[in-house]
């Protein structure tokens, strides 16, 4: 199956020297089956071990970890941001006065 797209792949980039189009082709299906491994959890596990590779925990952490980066900057810039607005509003304020 992996050879089979390998030819294809290179014989639709073949095709591309006749008419540009025929690259987009190659480039779609390199991605889709690209796209497709990474989705069933990039191929053959390393180990020799039947299970397959087992990803959830990992993306979980880096779900973890953006979602606490974001709001850490969310709580800084906010505390920033309302000390700024509460300035600016008793500038306003007295110099409305």
């Amino acid at each position: 199956m992996f050879v089979l797209l390998l030819v294809l792949i290179a014989v639709l980039f073949g095709f591309g020297f006749l008419h540009p189009i025929w690259w987009v082709g190659a480039a779609v299906l390199v991605y889709g089956v690209t796209r497709h491994g990474r989705d069933r959890g990039g191929g053959r596990s390393r180990g020799g071990s039947d299970l397959g590779d087992y990803r959830q925990p990992r993306d979980y952490r880096d779900y973890q970890e953006r979602r606490d980066r974001q709001d850490r900057w969310d709580r800084r810039y906010t505390r920033q941001n309302r000390a700024r607005r509460r300035r600016e509003d008793r500038r306003d304020h007295d110099h409305h006065r």
